[in-house]
Formats: structure tokens, C-alpha cells, sequence
């Protein structure tokens, strides 16, 4: 996974969070969940059955990839090293809308609102910058599809119990399979996307029922060249982690994703990611919602807000 990755993981939550980290063999097609089940009862003794639960989930993660029919305004809280900054969004027929509300819990300035709604309605009403902002989302989206599609073969896989699905991750109070993955040294990397791969390990959770992904927590056990080495590495310990839960409607959305990398890139350049993003208050829109809908949503959400803080402030301030 070359920076064009890491940078793609980075920004999940602005294209589509509910794609994953892995990358490509031929495309998967859809497995029904019934088979994802029966994959996961069979006696830990079969040596395919985790793999066969891997290539089902994969399969309905990427067919929930390519569904565009429901779509939501969020929230998502990202976490740096400068601090942290609070945005909304809602994902639209041209493409996705974000609105910055918040930087380090602080709600932003009334001239500051001012400036995040001015750049929406420049946005909104330049027809050509939004065909580029959805190009990009897509090309992201594909990025990391690609490494999603290679995870079944990328990786050796083994059972390593259950785990409980909580509010945050999977659907709550549902047993969830439990697999540790390392790399299959057979494997190799079609492109610099998928190159990241060889050297981590980790583990997934898995939900049978819904054959869909809760969880990805992966390390690198070794440095790892992209390019041939010539356009750089990304040192041992780097860490992706990426949660996923049931938001209803039949949907699953991101509900947090972290990242901490290290490295170089062209041989000269440091390279350190480290965030940490949390997506919550998932709503349905209407699957037609235009740019400049999403626009309107994300004003009238931003003042619920606003006014919820204010009458917590007034109520604080009464108790008093």
C-alpha cells in the first residue's frame, strides 16, 4: 500500500465508510448469508471453513459497497496529533457533503460557520468541481475495495474463538467468529496498492449471521517496501484498525477507524500517520438527495445541534 493507500484509508469516512482495507483478485461474487452460516457451524476441524467465511463476508462487503441506495448523514470526531475536528456529513447523488462544526470540542465562530457554508454553496453551484470531488470519492472507494477483494487470498486464516458484538461494533449481544489471519507467503501483490499485505497480521470479526465484517485490527510484523523500495517503506508496528457496526435499515456503516504509520516515502520524505476518526448519529436520507439538499440537512442538523447546547447551557445554568 503505497502513500496513494494510506491516504485513501485516511479518508473513508469522506468516500464511502462502509468500504474496507484490503486489495484485488477477481471479483467476488454475492454468496447468500445462509452460506456464510453454514461455513461458520462446521467443526473446527475443516480446515476451509474460515477461509469460506472470509470469501462470504468479503463478497457482501463489496455488494454493499456498490449499493447506493441507502444513504445518511453522520458525524464523524477525528483525532490528531493538532488536535481534533468534528464534521458533519451526508452522503448525496453528486457526492459527498461535509460541514466542519466543531475543532477540539469548540463549536466554530459564527464567521467560521459563515465560511464552511460559503465553501458548500461554491461547491454546489460549480457543476465541474463536483464531478472531480465524486471522481475522487470513487477512485478511493476502488482503492480500497481492491484491497478489500484480497483479503481471501492474501492471508492464511485460523479460528481463534468468539466475541461479543456490542453497540460500537457488529450488533449487540450477537456471537461474533473470531479469526486470526497471517500472510500466505504464495501470495503476490498484483500492484503497489495491495503491497502492504505481506507484512501484516491481525485478526477479523466476523457476524455469521449477517455474513459481514465488525472488525479489522491489523499490524505490521516487518518494514514493508512499496515501489520496489524505490518510492519508500512503512516500518514494523504500523496498525490499522477498522470497526464496523449494524446501523439499521439493513445497512452497516464505519463506527471507527484508526491509523499509525511510519515510514518514507521517495526515500526522503517522513512519513507518520496517526488518527483516530469515530462516526456516530447515523441518519437516513431520502436516496435522491441532491448536493444542494444534503446542503440544507447538514445547516438544519448544525443548528439542532446548536440549539440543544444552548438549552443544556441554560439548564446547567438553572440548576444553579
Amino acid at each position: 500500500m503505497g502513500m496513494t493507500s494510506l491516504e485513501a484509508a485516511g479518508k473513508l469516512g469522506q468516500a464511502r465508510r462502509v468500504v474496507w482495507v484490503a486489495g484485488a483478485a477477481a471479483l467476488l461474487t454475492l454468496i447468500p448469508g445462509t452460506r456464510c452460516l453454514a461455513a461458520a457451524s462446521r467443526s473446527t476441524s475443516d480446515s476451509e471453513s474460515p477461509l469460506a467465511i472470509v470469501r462470504a463476508a468479503v463478497a457482501h462487503e463489496v455488494a454493499a459497497a456498490h449499493d447506493d441506495s441507502i444513504k445518511h448523514l453522520f458525524r464523524a470526531r477525528k483525532q490528531t496529533a493538532q488536535g481534533s475536528q468534528t464534521r458533519l456529513y451526508v452522503e448525496t447523488q453528486q457526492a459527498m457533503a461535509g460541514m466542519t462544526i466543531a475543532y477540539d470540542d469548540h463549536p466554530l465562530t459564527p464567521e467560521q460557520v459563515h465560511g464552511e457554508e460559503n465553501r458548500l454553496a461554491g461547491l454546489a453551484s460549480s457543476p465541474e468541481q463536483l464531478r472531480r470531488k465524486h471522481a475522487q470519492e470513487v477512485e478511493t472507494a476502488d482503492r480500497t475495495l481492491r484491497i478489500l477483494k484480497a483479503f481471501p487470498n492474501a492471508f492464511f486464516y485460523e479460528r481463534d474463538g468468539t466475541v461479543m458484538g456490542t453497540a460500537e461494533e457488529g450488533r449487540p449481544g450477537v456471537e461474533m467468529v473470531r479469526l486470526k489471519f497471517f500472510p500466505n507467503p504464495g501470495y503476490r501483490p498484483p500492484s503497489h496498492v495491495e503491497e502492504v499485505l505481506v507484512g501484516m497480521a491481525g485478526v477479523l470479526a466476523i457476524d455469521p449471521g449477517e455474513c459481514r465484517i465488525a472488525r479489522i485490527d491489523g499490524t505490521l510484523f516487518k518494514e514493508v517496501s512499496f515501489g520496489w523500495g524505490i518510492l519508500g517503506h512503512l516500518d514494523k508496528g504500523g496498525h490499522f484498525l477498522v470497526v464496523q457496526r449494524d446501523v439499521g435499515d439493513d445497512s452497516w456503516e464505519i463506527s471507527r477507524m484508526a491509523l499509525a504509520f511510519t515510514g518514507k516515502i521517495l526515500l526522503f520524505k517522513t512519513l507518520a500517520i496517526k488518527s483516530e476518526e469515530v462516526f456516530s448519529d447515523f441518519r437516513r436520507v431520502p436516496a435522491g438527495t441532491t448536493f444542494a439538499q444534503g446542503i440544507e440537512m447538514l445547516k438544519a442538523r448544525e443548528a439542532s445541534l446548536a440549539q440543544n447546547r444552548s438549552e443544556a447551557v441554560n439548564a446547567k445554568s438553572g440548576a444553579h
